[in-house]
């Protein structure tokens, strides 16, 4: 029997890692809850934390695009796991894409971690199951689905990610 594939597990703020400032009526970046989230459902399969940046994904920047590329090429393991804000994951994937060899999952939550009723916990072990069996390529794992990345867009209306035309061209 062959070990398994460690996953790394890259982390870049979002709302899965959003805490919230009762008095000031606002959400932050804080610091990463997913070894938490792991923790608490007993994962034992191997996996490396890497926290590359602590952002909403509204204030990413091509810059930040372009560094989380070069983590994610740097990173030892084929299987990534990315942590990332819904609002701008596909352009993410998208920047991600011509990665090869490497099978590389976003995920994200649509309510915050710390809160009771967050969807994080779900899509983070969807991610995780996906990252342990997907091909190489780049997939977003949000409400249940696995997507190629380039055939999926947020829907902010239904609060979901659904399944898109993938671009002509």
């Amino acid at each position: 029997m062959t070990a398994p594939v460690p996953i790394a597990v890259v982390t870049t703020g979002g709302t899965i890692d959003k805490l919230y400032f009762d008095s000031l009526s606002e959400y932050q970046v804080g610091e990463s809850v997913v070894r938490k989230l792991l923790s608490t459902a007993n994962v034992k399969y191997p996996f490396e934390l890497v926290e590359a940046l602590r952002k909403d994904s509204l204030e990413m920047t091509d810059e930040d695009r372009d560094e989380l590329y070069r983590c994610v090429e740097r990173v030892k393991t084929s299987r990534v796991i990315i942590t990332h804000g819904t609002d701008t994951m596909t352009a993410t994937a998208a920047r991600l894409a011509s990665i090869q060899g490497k099978t590389i999952v976003m995920t994200g939550a649509l309510t915050p971690a710390r809160f009771s009723e967050s969807d994080a916990p779900f899509n983070l072990g969807m991610a995780f199951a996906a990252a342990q069996t997907a091909p190489p390529g780049v997939y977003i794992v949000m409400n249940g689905e696995v997507f190629p990345a380039g055939a999926v867009r947020k829907d902010r209306e239904a609060a979901r990610f659904v399944r898109a035309a993938p671009p002509e061209g």
